[in-house]
């Protein structure tokens, strides 16, 4: 697991997993319904991108976002 400090970060990973799956920015945006733009930004670890885009995106690549540490109830 790897841990993800601050969005510049996430930013990295979102790329990383992009290029290995052989994505450009325009297929991924494209398969998110959002604009390169806005993949970009993110990849760039732009700290005002929306969240909910943010795990959208996260989704479509097949990673998972884990919080250490809640003690709430699990869904």
């Amino acid at each position: 697991m790897n841990l993800v400090t601050d969005i510049t970060v996430l930013g990295q990973m979102v790329r990383t997993t992009r290029k290995a799956q052989g994505l450009t920015l325009a297929q991924l945006a494209a398969t998110c319904g959002y604009g390169v733009r806005f993949i970009r930004e993110l990849e760039q670890g732009k700290p005002s991108c929306q969240i909910a885009k943010v795990m959208h995106v996260i989704a479509m690549l097949g990673l998972e976002l884990c919080i250490k540490g809640y003690e709430g109830e699990s869904r």
